[in-house]
């Protein structure tokens, strides 16, 4: 088995990130050959073109599904397979369920090496389309181009001008589409309405290659709960009469639009941030519900992105926590403040820690419209200790200790700052259960104990997991 080779094999189960496993005898071996099949779930027989080769393992494509498993379903998408949005839409949706779990069990077990510890039923979302409240657009000067389209007469294409959704890896192209289903139909409206008014007037894109160029991103974002629904250009610099036209002509189209913002981005990195922002329409900010807590959001903040899911994981932490109301809980990587105020009439006073000042300023926002009392918000980088502002400010030491980390996890920093403060309980709450399983590692060998686990869907049709752990100090 060589780089290049397309093999028929049989896929047996299922790895994180979305690949089929298939084990290979190998001669005079008794370890089998294990090749990991990107586009294959277990029960199927794939022809498949190895792309990479290692000593134990190689990873190969599916180039033919020989013989489907009985737990396919054909993808609601046209752009399935090309667009790297929704990996597993053409897998019922229990079988995900299923597979996530499992994934997040051997993950935890596996790497980081830990057992004796419950795990609990995944906890499904109720949609599985739709479910997105942020969606964030690329335009790109090259378009890139499907198979049907590369057999099709260039003189139709039009390869100059695309909105819509970078291939992975791929960054200096864009996949120009016209419907999603992660979000809504009226974002649909608005991405199609986008593309046609400014490819109409010929208005440049951003390069990133050139730094020149005009349009970068196109950020929706629309409450569950509300009726409140932002669109958010984001471009390379200012131009008002452009703006003032596009504002009105979009309102004219989708009037249900309350909030338009341009977030003028001075910087050469390709991200949907904006150095400042004018609001053209509306107040700048939508407003949503997590239970019974209203909260405000700009352009920039972070957000949950499945507003009905993040209840269900809230409430989980609180499940896990078992608050009498006498607690003193710290927040760490507290960001707009659901968590806190989520949990904050549950228990005594909540101590929240956030790197992101514009993020420590919703916070605050947040905790007034819901009238909350008992939580303080303090701006910590928490890749540094945060020990001496617990000094400074002499803030009592924790019973509870609440972590919701980026993708990348904590930093070996925090978790040192964790083990030092000592708290009898820690709920860990993780978009990335690889990252979660190195630092509980670190945590149970310092003498935690991981008493239960709670994957919850946050993100159907993607592999994509987020996963509640709850310890106690052993």
């Amino acid at each position: 088995m060589n780089r290049g080779d397309i093999v028929e094999l049989k896929i047996e189960d299922y790895a994180f990130e979305g690949k089929g496993i298939a084990r290979v005898a190998q001669e005079n071996e008794e370890k089998k050959f294990i090749v990991f099949v990107n586009g294959s779930y277990p029960g199927d027989v794939v022809k498949a073109q190895i792309f990479k080769k290692k000593k134990s393992y190689a990873e190969a494509k599916t180039i033919e599904v020989v013989t489907p498993s009985e737990f396919r379903t054909k993808a609601q998408c046209s752009y399935f397979g090309v667009c790297g949005g929704c990996k597993q839409q053409d897998l019922i949706y229990s079988k995900q369920l299923e597979y996530k779990s499992k994934q997040v069990k051997d993950i935890l077990e596996r790497l980081g090496g830990l057992s004796e510890f419950k795990m609990e039923a995944i906890t499904p979302s109720d949609k599985t389309i739709f479910y997105r409240n942020k969606m964030e657009f690329s335009f790109a000067e090259k378009r890139w181009l499907t198979t049907e389209e590369i057999n099709e007469s260039s003189e139709i294409l039009d390869r100059d001008f695309s909105l819509g959704l970078h291939i992975p890896r791929i960054f200096d192209k864009a996949l120009d589409i016209n419907e999603c289903f992660l979000q809504s139909e009226e974002s649909n409206q608005i991405l199609n309405f986008t593309r046609k008014f400014f490819k109409s007037r010929k208005i440049s894109i951003y390069s990133t290659n050139t730094h020149k160029g005009y349009l970068r991103n196109l950020v929706i974002k629309q409450s569950h709960h509300t009726n409140d629904l932002m669109v958010n250009l984001v471009t390379s610099n200012e131009d008002e009469s452009l703006m003032m036209e596009y504002t009105s002509d979009l309102l004219k189209q989708i009037p249900a639009i309350t909030t338009v913002i341009n977030n003028v981005n001075l910087k050469k990195a390709q991200v949907a941030l904006g150095d400042y922002e004018k609001v053209f329409h509306g107040s700048g900010f939508i407003f949503d519900m997590i239970g019974k807590y209203k909260f405000r959001i700009s352009a920039n903040s972070f957000f949950q992105t499945n507003t009905l899911q993040a209840s269900r994981l809230y409430q989980t932490v609180l499940d896990f926590a078992e608050f009498n109301g006498s607690e003193i809980v710290y927040d760490l990587y507290s960001g707009a403040g659901t968590i806190s105020i989520y949990m904050s009439e549950y228990v005594k006073k909540v101590y929240a820690f956030e790197s992101v000042q514009a993020a420590v300023e919703d916070a605050n926002t947040n905790n007034g419209l819901n009238d909350v009392k008992n939580i303080e918000y303090f701006e910590a980088d928490l890749n540094k200790s945060f020990i001496p502002i617990i000094q400074e400010k002499n803030i009592p030491t924790p019973d509870v200790i609440v972590a919701d980390p980026p993708r990348n996890g904590m930093n070996p920093k925090t978790v040192k700052d964790i083990i030092q403060l000592n708290p009898p309980k820690i709920v860990y709450v993780s978009c990335n259960p690889a990252t979660q399983s190195r630092d509980l590692r670190l945590l149970f060998e310092a003498g935690f104990k991981i008493i239960k686990s709670r994957p919850v869907d946050m993100f159907p049709h993607t592999y994509h997991i987020e996963n509640v752990v709850f310890l106690t100090k052993n």
